[in-house]
């Protein structure tokens, strides 16, 4: 016991708040898996010549940017089923909701990371007898993808922190199951100083793997 802080109040309960990190890790892994793919795509239409490909892509970044994702996960959870005339379970719609959220903000850092890379460059590449696509894919891209580095990781600490919101559509994570130990046992100021310090560990080492990524980059 330190000062009001039941220590061993919280291994109690370790198991059930390793039940809900699990989930939460799922979630984010998943969801930012697929976000990447939908981010990279979208990103490359928020940059195309093709006016179809780029409306597509600009109306979903920003009705995507424009809602925030509490909502979107009510509307994923409650309001698709009906539409699409089958229910889906909390994880899937958890991941669902990630993969969106964060595929919109990613396709903004790609379309950011491209577009800041000099025209010259462009010019360059076809200077010596590369087409559009090679160009991009050879010169534009690689130089396009080390800057894609840190606004990538604040994306990714940011989507994990954002899975504490799917607890309102029932998904099993840190913070629902942190809810349910501390309503039912009195102990919120342990319990949830526990789930906070299980996000700092997350967030903080995600950080350092970044971190190490940019510093390999530069070399």
């Amino acid at each position: 016991m330190i000062g009001r802080f039941d220590w061993a109040g919280v291994i109690e309960f370790l198991p059930d708040l390793t039940k809900g990190l699990y989930y939460t890790l799922l979630i984010s892994v998943v969801g930012l898996l697929i976000g990447f793919a939908l981010g990279a795509l979208f990103g490359i239409g928020r940059v195309a010549k093709n006016k179809i490909f780029y409306m597509i892509s600009t109306v979903y970044v920003e009705v995507i940017r424009g809602t925030p994702v509490l909502v979107q996960a009510i509307w994923i959870f409650f309001a698709l089923p009906l539409i699409i005339g089958k229910n889906l379970d909390s994880i899937t719609a958890g991941i669902i909701v990630i993969a969106v959220n964060s595929g919109a903000y990613i396709a903004e850092i790609v379309r950011g990371a491209v577009q800041s890379i000099d025209k010259g460059q462009m010019e360059a590449g076809r200077s010596l007898g590369l087409n559009h696509q090679q160009t991009m894919l050879h010169i534009i891209w690689p130089q396009a993808f080390k800057r894609m580095i840190p606004p990538l990781g604040n994306q990714f600490i940011i989507s994990i922190k954002d899975t504490s919101l799917l607890s309102v559509i029932l998904v099993p994570e840190l913070i629902f199951q942190g809810r349910l130990i501390a309503a039912n046992h009195f102990n919120a100021v342990e319990i949830y100083t526990t789930v906070a310090l299980f996000y700092l560990v997350i967030t903080f080492s995600l950080s350092m793997i970044l971190r190490f990524f940019e510093r390999r980059l530069e070399t």
